[in-house]
């Protein structure tokens, strides 16, 4: 028709604009006008609104106020937790079909409210597909009904505090609020300010399904003050947080030495990389990288990696691809500045620029834009701006796109182009990152773990592995709770060890001088002085090295050169090395039961006994090697999915006082079992056991460097692994000051901790007696998850 501005097919595939989208948020103005505008918290099953509060507003994309929320402050947290309390004792009380049934009616009610929760998510600038969230619910509805019969031994913790980011979404914060209520726990959530007015509305709809009160409590505020404020409740057991790093740092720091387990998912403002290989096809993954890298709500950052061989193809793509695109909002009036500075940098280091139009004088929005051969080292890069910029770099060789994949210290996820299978997998299994999409990107499922490597967390949500952080063994009771002392973060682990002998000392009429094990051999420590052993009547028994931070530094050296072969090993031949230690041990039994029993004082028929359990022990791990593995667990998308446990690489064990041989061994096995190499640090009051451990490792044919010992203060240790950052997990079993200085100091860089103070708990967990539970979070502790997708449409 004759002056019809109508496009034709034709039109549209070659502007390549996107349609028009559904603006419409009649039904979520109806709610929130239904609420005044002015969301209060919700505690105890219902909206309360306490007078003489601060508030917060919410404002959508254009700057304008959608709603207000209050800003709690600590008797609201009080009255949430109490509140939790209760709601805790009646739902973990409940047959696990009826929890599961509760679930499941909130699936119907999510149905019917789907189209006000995804406007409000709109409005609040924190999309989150209200499908997404069925699904969550279906899935974690089977696990509350399956909670007893697939996971027995296990129980609840109680009352769980769910803490997120202001920048992070709806999803997130329900990935982790959903498993904590099937596993039986109570949930006292914080949303950011974007996530805050959809919590608010599932809140309402979790109790209309039937959810007893004070089950599910919403807070809203100031996101790190109100985690801070919950920590310290008593009646917590649990905080895990999703988010961005610097947020998570802080709340870490805040909640150390207050006993009670942080744990952080940290997806936001991760750099991914997006590789493309030759052998890909380049129109696919052109069109990916459009899609997820200029989203205005992303999860992470991306980078653009590219074999020099198709640098010219993608780039062209990419020119026709982005040229009917238009500038985006930012999420911040700052973040224009932010952005202009990145750009300039990147152009003064050599960077072209691909844009689809000039970028406004000023103003909160920027088009897109692809900053062409920049740097590995670019700051751009490394701390990417919160903006729609996409760095691009390129490689030559398929070995050198993974290392350049690996460059980052994030390690949230990973997309990989290529039609060639081998190469994707091989390539999947080599990249330091807790997802893997195969010519895919962005496909999530609760099914399966979601896990960050590195910089990017130590907490795993999703799949029957993110419901264990939910879970404490049935056999071990509750962690105690503390307040924090007084330490002097600087100085922590500074004092010398008691009763040093120096070197050079007259040794002559001394008992025997024990040497540490370092890379496979044995050899004083670097300072050259030695401590005094006592024997359980006061007399001096043995001396034996006094280590410090140039040791550590040693066996860490030692250990990440023997590492990366000792992981590849098949679980088959690390089983043999195993079975070979247990052997070795079993030769030289007398001789370590004289020695506990002349250390510790227990009679020599306990110290046999010991050192059978412990031989028992090594054979138990070694035949786990082969059995603990992942799996390809059904996914509602087309294709395949897989489910990868992981070593964690270098491991640091401070070793507990009670049980010394059986301890460590138990520890040393199971972190062993999984591919990781330790640096194993004995009991300060019982370090012999350890010291003759070190001729069984040197008859085994474990290679050397996977296992170090090394004796000295506690304190001056823990502070030395907890300083060097190649180590990834620390197991500890020492004061409340140690777990605390560990809980500040590991938050960056980040490590899994893995905590138990012995003053508390009076020595630990029964090692004569291990539950099968106990075994499993022992294993637990030792791997982390890596999920690989692949589309097969």
């Amino acid at each position: 028709m004759a002056g019809s501005t109508t496009k034709t097919v034709h039109d549209i595939f070659q502007s390549m604009e996107y349609g028009p989208s559904s603006s419409s948020t009649a039904t979520a103005q109806a709610w929130l006008e239904h609420q005044s505008r002015a969301l209060g918290l919700f505690v105890d099953g219902k909206f309360v609104r306490p007078a003489d509060r601060q508030t917060c507003n919410v404002t959508d994309s254009s700057g304008g106020t959608v709603c207000s929320t209050v800003c709690a402050v600590e008797d609201d947290v009080s009255l949430s937790v109490s509140s939790g309390a209760s709601g805790f004792k009646a739902w973990s009380a409940l047959p696990c079909h009826l929890r599961a049934k509760t679930l499941l009616r909130l699936v119907s009610g999510l149905q019917r409210h789907g189209q006000c929760l995804s406007e409000l998510c709109d409005l609040a600038q924190s999309p989150s597909s209200p499908s997404a969230l069925v699904r969550l619910l279906q899935y974690y509805s089977g696990w509350a009904q399956l909670r007893d019969s697939l996971i027995p031994d296990w129980t609840p913790r109680g009352v769980v505090a769910v803490v997120v980011s202001d920048d992070c979404s709806l999803y997130f914060l329900m990935l982790k609020v959903l498993p904590a209520l099937a596993m039986g726990n109570a949930v006292v959530a914080i949303p950011g300010v974007g996530t805050a007015p959809p919590a608010l509305l599932l809140a309402q709809l979790f109790v209309e399904a039937g959810l007893p009160a004070g089950v599910l409590n919403v807070v809203t505020g100031n996101v790190l003050s109100l985690g801070s404020k919950v920590a310290q409740n008593p009646h917590i057991s649990y905080v895990t947080y999703s988010g961005n790093k610097k947020d998570g740092e802080m709340l870490c720091r805040a909640t150390a030495g207050m006993g009670v387990p942080v744990s952080l998912s940290l997806s936001l403002g991760a750099t991914c990389p997006f590789i493309i290989f030759e052998s890909a096809d380049i129109d696919s993954a052109v069109d990916g990288v459009i899609e997820t890298a200029f989203k205005k709500n992303r999860e992470c950052q991306w980078m653009l990696c590219v074999q020099e061989s198709v640098w010219d193809s993608v780039v062209a793509r990419l020119k026709v691809r982005m040229a009917g695109m238009k500038s985006v909002p930012l999420l911040a009036e700052g973040d224009r500045r932010l952005v202009d500075a990145a750009v300039q940098e990147a152009q003064q280091q050599g960077a072209t620029l691909i844009q689809p139009c000039p970028p406004p004088s000023s103003g909160p929005t920027y088009p897109p834009t692809v900053l062409c051969g920049v740097a590995p080292s670019c700051p751009c890069v490394v701390t990417p701006s919160p903006g729609p910029l996409l760095p691009l770099l390129s490689f030559r060789s398929h070995g050198e796109g993974i290392t350049l994949g690996n460059h980052s210290p994030h390690g949230q996820a990973a997309s990989l182009w290529t039609e060639d299978l081998t190469l994707a997998l091989e390539a999947a299994k080599s990249l330091s990152v807790g997802s893997v999409w195969v010519n895919s990107h962005s496909v999530m499922d609760p099914s399966l773990p979601l896990s960050g490597h590195k910089e990017s967390g130590n907490c795993i949500d999703g799949g029957k592995e993110g419901l264990f952080q939910f879970l404490r063994p049935s056999s071990s009771p509750p962690l105690p709770r503390s307040s924090p002392a007084s330490v002097d973060y600087s100085k922590f682990g500074m004092a010398a060890s008691a009763a040093i002998i120096p070197e050079g000392s007259n040794s002559s009429s001394t008992p025997r001088s024990y040497l540490q094990y370092v890379g496979g051999k044995q050899c004083k420590s670097e300072s050259g002085s030695s401590v005094c052993v006592l024997a359980p009547g006061g007399a001096v028994l043995a001396y034996c090295p006094d280590g410090g931070r140039k040791d550590v530094r040693n066996a860490v050296e030692a250990a990440i050169k023997v590492q990366p072969g000792w992981m590849k090993k098949s679980p088959v031949a690390r089983a043999q090395s195993l079975f070979s230690l247990a052997e070795t041990l079993a030769l030289k039994k007398r001789d370590m039961a004289v020695s506990l029993h002349s250390q510790t004082g227990l009679s020599l028929e306990e110290a046999d006994m010991e050192v059978e359990l412990s031989i028992a022990q090594l054979y138990d791990w070694a035949a786990r090697c082969d059995k603990e593995r992942g799996g390809v667990p059904p996914v509602p998308q087309s294709g395949s999915a897989l489910s990868i446990p992981e070593a964690l690489g270098v491991v640091g064990v401070v070793l507990p006082d009670s049980s010394p041989l059986l301890s460590m061994v138990s520890l040393l096995a199971a972190a062993v079992a999984m591919g990781n190499a330790v640096v194993m640090v004995p009991s300060p009051k019982y370090p012999l056991p350890a010291l003759e451990f070190i001729q069984v490792l040197q008859s085994s044919d474990l290679p050397g460097g996977v296992v170090s010992i090394i004796t000295g203060g506690r304190d001056q240790l823990t502070q030395a692994l907890a300083n060097h950052s190649v180590i990834k997990a620390i197991w500890y079993w020492g004061s409340m000051e140690g777990c605390q200085f560990l809980q500040h100091t590991c938050a960056s860089p980040l490590k899994s901790l893995w905590l138990h103070c012995q003053e508390e708990e009076d020595g630990g967990r029964d090692w004569a007696q291990p539950h099968p539970s106990l075994l499993e979070e022992m294993w637990r502790q030792a791997v982390q998850w890596k999920t690989v997708w692949i589309p097969t449409a």
